[in-house]
């Protein structure tokens, strides 16, 4: 059974550069919702779990069927002789001749056909109500295990979807890393001609030359990161590819159900929170089901029995009264039946039980205390979440001005240092404050994203955050 205390949280946040993508990039982005429909009908535990709930249906179908009365037949055909004694005898271990016969003076080894034909029902037609709860455990169990396959796949959907956001996130800023590298490789080149002409000193080519492989590595790593967090969302999406990449073109605007602002989420019917509900009311009706093992049993009982043997009636006082023929010892002549009512009742069950009882009472109080420590939980996440879109939508109209500004800075360096106005250090810094204001950007867009999904997450509605694509 699927915890939720970390994740969720796990899933849903990122606040870190995190990367991945297309070593072989596809030629159409994956979008969100494909890529959330292919991972539902891919992901393992999804598809176990859809396979639990088929077994409780049919578990259902099973105990409906108890209620169905025992109907056995049976039929024998024997050879033997039929020996009887005056006297006592017992079994040993169970292994003993039935035959029956008159008592003779002494052993004969006379033999005969003979046959037992049998129907038999045996029918509890009223149980106070066992089989009834029997069923009702059945049905509540096919609840908790329909609800237990919600709550999968609400989390996958909620894991997929931060990925996603992951995979988005790396791929922007492998963008600015590579934005960055192209603006140091101008600055490089500028530097090497004016050293080769005299205008500058010849270390600042040298400087020039290390911030182009401090560009280019900051690029490869930001690569890799992408690659790694390719590899994590197609894992989620069940396929061994990390060939994806996703549209970045939708976090370039607030969701609207940010800027609604909606604080009245209702959480009572959370696919987790309802799948811990029913764990509660499964145990309860197991109580229930429990109790009624202590009633009786009214049974109707029916026989019908018909017997051949080759053993004619005045056999006992003429033993040569019988005939080795087959056919005259396996036909049926002569038959019985029987009908009647039954009572049963086990009273050492009211001892034994209560203990039982006890027991799944004790583990109905502890899913409760479960259940209720989920709400708690998810009511705590709810709030933290919208303190994550407020800050993520403060940081999201900061990171333009920080970007704007370090873009001016850096062009006024830029320019300053063509002229001999300003040193290369000088120059240095502006592209490396550029070069974080965009990375601040991209995440701070990113976060956006993230607070929402965190907030769907919490809530338990997805489509809060699914309808934004």
């Amino acid at each position: 059974m699927a915890k939720i205390s970390s994740t969720l949280l796990t899933s849903c946040m990122l606040y870190a550069a995190a990367g991945l993508p297309t070593v072989e990039a596809q030629t159409q982005p994956l979008a969100l919702k494909e890529a959330i429909s292919t991972a539902i009908a891919n992901y393992g535990a999804i598809k176990a779990k859809g396979n639990y709930v088929n077994a409780s249906k049919e578990s259902i179908r099973q105990t409906k069927r108890e209620y169905l009365p025992n109907l056995s037949i049976a039929a024998q055909q024997d050879f033997g002789t039929i020996n009887g004694q005056n006297g006592p005898l017992t079994a040993a271990g169970g292994l003993s001749a039935a035959s029956s016969g008159p008592a003779l003076a002494q052993q004969n080894w006379n033999a005969a056909f003979g046959a037992l034909y049998l129907s038999n029902i045996n029918w509890d037609f009223y149980t106070f109500g066992r089989i009834r709860e029997k069923i009702k455990v059945s049905k509540a169990t096919l609840k908790r295990d329909e609800n237990d396959l919600n709550q999968e796949i609400f989390q996958h959907e909620i894991r997929v979807s931060g990925a996603y956001l992951n995979l988005l996130a790396a791929q922007r800023l492998t963008r600015s890393q590579q934005r960055n590298l192209e603006r140091a490789i101008i600055f490089k080149n500028n530097a090497s001609i004016r050293a080769a002409n005299g205008l500058i000193a010849g270390v600042d080519s040298a400087l020039a030359n290390a911030e182009v492989s401090s560009a280019k590595i900051a690029l490869t790593k930001a690569i890799d990161l992408q690659q790694e967090q390719a590899n994590r969302l197609g894992i989620l999406l069940g396929i061994s590819t990390i060939g994806i990449s996703v549209d970045t073109a939708y976090i370039n605007h607030v969701p609207q159900a940010i800027l609604l602002n909606d604080t009245t989420s209702d959480i009572s019917t959370h696919p987790i929170l309802q799948f811990y509900k029913n764990r509660v009311e499964l145990s309860n009706q197991q109580v229930s089901y429990f109790r009624k093992l202590t009633y009786p049993s009214f049974s109707f009982i029916g026989v019908m029995q018909g017997r051949g043997s080759g053993f004619s009636s005045d056999y006992i006082n003429n033993q040569h009264a019988y005939t080795s023929n087959y056919g005259d010892g396996v036909n049926p002549s002569r038959g019985n039946y029987l009908f009647g009512l039954g009572l049963s009742w086990n009273l050492s069950t009211l001892l034994k039980n209560a203990p039982q009882v006890k027991a799944q009472q004790y583990i109905s109080n502890g899913l409760e205390d479960e259940y209720q420590q989920v709400g708690q939980q998810l009511h705590a996440q709810l709030l933290l979440a919208e303190n994550k879109i407020k800050n993520a939508m403060d940081n999201y109209n900061e990171a333009p001005l920080q970007v704007k500004a370090a873009s001016q800075a850096y062009l006024q360096k830029s320019t300053l240092y063509k002229n001999g106005l300003t040193t290369l250090v000088d120059l240095t810094q502006a592209l490396y404050t550029l070069n974080r204001a965009e990375t601040d950007r991209d995440i701070a867009y990113t976060n956006v994203w993230q607070a929402l999904l965190l907030k769907a997450a919490a809530s338990g509605d997805f489509n809060l955050f699914l309808n934004e694509f």
